[in-house]
């Protein structure tokens, strides 16, 4: 019974990885939407912003999914999102 909990799992953490990774270039797009409506951000807010925008592609294109998402998540609650 351990056995298949176990499979279970693991069959759970390899379908999570592909879901990720769709979820980062869509908070891609809605941080680069929001960066083009000239957000009222401070100039160190908007660096902030672009600099995690940046971390977050690049993490994502070098397979790093969940971290991705977290960096985005960062840039997004800079603008609000």
């Amino acid at each position: 019974m351990k056995k298949i909990r176990v499979l279970i799992g693991a069959a759970l953490l390899a379908l999570a990885a592909p879901v990720l990774a769709f979820h980062c270039p869509v908070d891609m797009k809605k941080i680069d939407e929001a960066m083009a409506n000239n957000p009222p951000l401070t100039s160190a807010q908007l660096e902030e912003v672009k600099k995690l925008r940046a971390e977050g592609e690049q993490l994502h294109n070098a397979g790093r999914h969940q971290e991705s998402v977290d960096t985005l998540a960062r840039a997004m609650k800079i603008l609000g999102l």
